[in-house]
């Protein structure tokens, strides 16, 4: 009998995204106790420390060049700060299931993005994938209930900083994805990491509540190391690891997961149900997302 094995790249990969895919869980258990600002500079102390660790560990780490020096800080200050504050206050009234679906659309912008300043043209197959996509999260939003759409009445306000935060990834992916072809992947997100942590100190240091984090519960406290130990250090340090060693579309094609993996976590720990209008929603974001990276 012949036995299918999975590589350890593409196990990587896999293990980077379904973590992703419990941040949003994370997230919402560790706000029970923590104010957004708060958390925020707390994960990215945790997640800067760690990737630049690791990045020392394996005689990686190189300071940033003199074109880096200013391209880094400007990654971190829209990929990492902006990017975790959206997340973050998002999060204080969107579903931690719901918010998996809505981060899929990034693809979608992404493709938007690239045929707005990047010239590249959008196929027909495209276009049908992106009108599916809209009419899943338009159902997950609606939790199926149609009238609630011509009501106006669908959606949080968190939904809606959710979907902002998926067009503000997808910008920083156009951003960053030039940059990689001359830097090291993993000695840049170490580098825009530590600056988003900055940024993170600077910026909210009137608001962050630093007495907070020692008087967490085992709970809290659990939920932190997992968004800045995993979800920041070992994830992205895995996901680069995966990129290095397979084609950018193979690997791409894992973050399907993590909308699923992100339901699935959030019925486990957080109790949140299996809503079939939801499923029946993820599901043609997925397929529309899928169109959408057809060539």
């Amino acid at each position: 009998m012949a036995y299918t094995t999975i590589s350890v790249p593409a196990l990587k990969a896999l293990t980077a995204v379904i973590i992703w895919g419990g941040s949003f869980v994370a997230t919402k258990a560790a706000l029970r106790e923590l104010d957004p600002l708060t958390l925020i500079w707390g994960r990215f102390a945790l997640g800067a420390a760690m990737l630049i660790g690791i990045q020392l560990f394996r005689g990686r780490l190189a300071l940033p060049r003199s074109k880096e020096m200013l391209l880094f800080p400007l990654l971190a200050l829209q990929g990492v700060t902006f990017h975790q504050w959206l997340q973050c206050v998002a999060l204080q009234t969107a579903k931690a299931s719901t918010s998996g679906w809505i981060i899929a659309t990034s693809a979608i912008f992404m493709a938007l993005l690239g045929w707005a300043f990047l010239g590249e043209k959008i196929s027909a197959k495209q276009l049908g994938g992106m009108g599916i996509a809209t009419a899943g999260l338009l159902l997950v939003l609606c939790e199926g209930t149609p009238s609630n759409l011509l009501q106006g009445q669908f959606g949080s306000f968190g939904d809606f900083l959710m979907l902002i935060s998926a067009g503000n990834w997808a910008l920083f992916s156009v951003l960053s994805r030039k940059l990689l072809h001359h830097s090291s992947p993993g000695n840049m997100m170490a580098w825009v990491m530590f600056f988003g942590w900055l940024f993170s100190a600077f910026l909210f240091a009137p608001r962050v509540e630093l007495s907070l984090l020692f008087h967490l519960s085992s709970g809290g406290l659990w939920a932190l190391l997992i968004l800045g130990i995993f979800c920041t250090g070992m994830a992205y340090t895995f996901w680069y690891d995966a990129l290095e060693a397979m084609e950018a579309s193979r690997a791409g094609a894992f973050m399907y997961l993590e909308p699923p993996a992100a339901v699935i976590i959030a019925f486990l720990f957080l109790g949140e149900p299996l809503l079939l209008p939801a499923l029946a929603g993820g599901g043609l974001i997925l397929l529309g997302v899928w169109l959408v990276n057809q060539n």
